[in-house]
């Protein structure tokens, strides 16, 4: 069986923490962050989230996540799409995607070949249900 290492391992380099976009947070990503903080709800939404209605997002802070601060402050908590990103499986149909992801994420194994690439992320898949890394 083929090893999550063997095409992606995280740097934490921030770049995919980057930009004034960030993710929703679903209520297992609002529990699981909570918990990492060790803060009540009330001061985890006013000093990390972002909310519009019924949508949660992190903050922005200068320009990149609130979370990023030289790495993931809060990267056992943080949100299921953050644990699976850069893994997308849009990768896996459209080989332009994963080149486009490759070169901006130091953590994807620049070695390995596309057909390889694929395989492995499919066998993590198939195994695991979704990738989280």
């Amino acid at each position: 069986m083929a090893d999550l290492k063997d095409i992606f391992e995280c740097t934490q380099c921030g770049y995919c923490c980057q930009g004034e976009t960030t993710v929703s947070l679903n209520q297992d990503d609002q529990k699981r962050m909570i918990e990492e903080l060790g803060l009540g709800e009330d001061a985890v939404r006013a000093k990390y989230w972002r909310v519009s209605g019924n949508v949660v997002q992190m903050k922005i802070v200068d320009g990149h996540c609130i979370f990023y601060e030289n790495g993931c402050t809060v990267h056992q908590g943080r949100p299921w799409r953050c644990a699976q990103w850069p893994l997308h499986p849009s990768m896996l149909s459209d080989k332009n995607n994963f080149k486009t992801i490759r070169e901006s994420c130091p953590g994807i194994n620049q070695d390995i070949s596309y057909e390889e690439f694929c395989r492995i992320l499919q066998e993590l898949m198939e195994a695991e249900g979704t990738i989280h890394c």
